[in-house]
């Protein structure tokens, strides 16, 4: 609940630069690939958690603790998958642990080194154990270990699932002012004799706790964010155009077939302002999408009779021409014809030579049919469609 907080909600629902705390810790909990099950613990017989977690959908379930941090890591363990090999137990309150440390503590358990991993920080303070005060509540130095040997203990702590599951049964005897006393999970698998590996923790993974540390969790959230917007304002993404080309066949036998920058001699051609090639057409539109930089008609329309006949080949080589000037480099293109003709299986990586040749980047060509349908089944028409890649040139 977070009393000590004071906010009057549960600890896990304040809010920190627009998100609740229990939302930052999903989120990078997600960004971790190895962890397959979330559980949220919620407090008991309030809803107001799993209703503001409701947005994250099938990707975490909610089960209501008990009286206890040690009941309630208990309920959260009854939920989780049987046949899972490793479990991490997490505070939402450390809501900013980056995902570095939970890969951290996983490759940890993954050595074998111990059943249990927890991420823990160099004490720099000065602390001293004292003794019980008197009447007046005085107290008194006891004795003071060297920092060297001391360690702020974080979460997320992780186990060996077997482990974990065992020493929580044991706590089934423990009266429940013996439970309030648990404090995390790693102390009651140490009590069954378990050695606990300690790594390197992280100075974001700091508890909030106090009123005072809302104020420290506003400003991480607030760098992380405009980290990570930095990063999104470099980072080089890449573009998709899709490009689609139809081609009657023509009416004129004599009119040659070239299609995917190839002549097909025993094929009648399609018709069109160039040669027909529906391949090489599709691949320009898509381009053309992919830069966001017009179409087909745009550039080599009817208006363009400089264009009339060109070759396929030919305009697809001048739209990677216009496209890298318009600031781009092309990835790569793969285009697909659907029709009945011309038989293609025995040219497919010629076409594809010819065409990357032609806009100096990989492209692939692949054919399929109708089985009879359309004006492709009929053999009337090819279909072309086309997917290219391309990504903004670094400056």
């Amino acid at each position: 609940m977070g009393t000590r907080l004071g906010a009057g909600i549960p600890k896990a629902l304040v809010q920190v630069a627009g998100k609740t705390l229990v939302e930052h810790a999903i989120d990078r909990i997600l960004q971790v690939k190895r962890i397959t099950e979330i559980i949220v613990v919620t407090p008991a017989g309030d809803h107001r958690m799993a209703e503001a977690l409701a947005a994250f959908g099938s990707v975490l379930r909610t089960v209501p603790g008990g009286s206890s941090r040690a009941d309630s890591v208990g309920r959260g363990l009854e939920a989780v998958n049987p046949g899972a090999s490793a479990i991490l137990v997490h505070d939402a309150a450390r809501a900013f642990a980056p995902a570095e440390l939970y890969d951290r503590v996983l490759d940890a358990l993954e050595q074998g080194q111990a059943n249990a991993v927890i991420p823990a920080l160099p004490v720099t303070d000065t602390i001293s154990v004292v003794e019980p005060g008197g009447a007046a509540g005085t107290e008194f130095i006891d004795h003071t270990p060297p920092r060297s040997t001391l360690r702020a203990v974080q979460t997320p702590q992780g186990f060996n699932a077997a482990v974990l599951r065992q020493a929580h049964a044991q706590l089934d005897h423990c009266t429940e002012a013996e439970l309030e006393k648990v404090t995390d999970d790693a102390s009651i698998v140490s009590a069954q004799g378990e050695k606990v590996q300690v790594v390197a923790g992280a100075q974001q993974a700091l508890k909030v706790t106090h009123p005072e540390d809302l104020e420290t969790a506003n400003q991480l959230a607030t760098d992380q964010n405009s980290s990570a917007n930095t990063a999104r304002e470099t980072m080089i993404l890449p573009r998709i155009g899709n490009g689609i080309d139809v081609h009657a066949v023509s009416q004129d036998p004599a009119r040659p077939m070239w299609l995917a920058g190839l002549h097909f001699p025993d094929d009648v051609g399609l018709s069109g302002h160039s040669d027909g090639d529906a391949v090489a057409h599709a691949a320009c539109d898509a381009l053309f999408s992919a830069a966001g930089i017009g179409d087909l008609g745009t550039h080599f329309g009817v208006d363009r009779p400089e264009f009339s006949g060109a070759s396929g080949v030919s305009l697809l080589a001048e739209a990677a021409r216009l496209v890298r000037k318009a600031g781009f480099e092309i990835g790569n293109v793969a285009v697909q014809f659907v029709g009945r003709r011309p038989r293609f299986s025995a040219r497919r990586e010629e076409a594809s030579q010819v065409l990357s040749d032609a806009i100096g980047a990989p492209v692939s060509v692949i054919a399929t049919t109708s089985d009879g349908l359309g004006y492709e089944g009929e053999g009337t028409g090819i279909t072309a469609y086309a997917t290219a890649l391309v990504f903004p040139r670094q400056r």
